[in-house]
């Protein structure tokens, strides 16, 4: 058995790293999630962390653990839920903002476009089923994977980095992203944590 891979260029010998599999979805994981993050990040020298935040909530809690890093919140964009509005709370905004976060808010790299064509004429597109695809792993992987491909079209990580993302309160990911236009080139390195499903 060969116990050799190529982790950022370099080879490694093999290493057990332990999987945090969360039994239940809600809000009592993330402190679990954020503290594996943080534990994963310091052990691999990663040095920008991307995390989903819909009201701003988990953005705040990710931005008070994670000071130090380059903590990228993304938010669903406006016009979500209804016309010119965002779920994110001004005064979320401003405590994110204050611990040293970056916010990104912007289109949903895999629900773009290819929502409107499906709301308008009730069929998938690629990237909605792309997105579909990746639920397999559970809501939260698509979401890691998703919000770091926009951090990355929108320059606030690079793609020559390793990156931690967190999508929902419990799954967690270190992965090397690209652009949304290179998707394929996108590999996830490790599974930090997810639900069990």
């Amino acid at each position: 058995v060969d116990e050799t891979f190529s982790y950022r260029g370099s080879l490694m010998s093999y290493e057990e790293e332990r999987t945090i599999y969360f039994s239940k979805r809600d809000s009592t994981s993330l402190d679990k999630t954020l503290e594996r993050v943080k534990e994963r990040a310091e052990k691999l020298g990663v040095r920008s962390i991307v995390v989903a935040s819909t009201n701003g909530e988990t953005g705040v809690k990710a931005s008070e653990m994670l000071k130090g890093y380059n903590v990228v919140i993304v938010t669903h964009h406006f016009g979500f839920r209804e016309p010119n509005s965002i779920e994110l709370t001004e005064e979320n905004r401003k405590r994110i903002l204050a611990n040293g976060g970056k916010l990104l808010t912007t289109t949903h790299a895999l629900g773009g476009i290819g929502r409107a064509v499906r709301k308008k004429f009730d069929t998938m597109q690629t990237d909605e089923i792309i997105a579909n695809t990746l639920r397999i792993f559970g809501e939260g992987m698509k979401v890691a994977i998703e919000i770091a491909l926009m951090a990355v079209d929108s320059g606030l990580v690079r793609t020559d980095e390793n990156v931690i993302a967190v999508g929902k309160w419990d799954t967690a990911i270190v992965v090397e992203p690209a652009n949304v236009s290179n998707f394929f080139n996108t590999r996830v390195k490790e599974i930090l944590c997810k639900p069990h499903l």
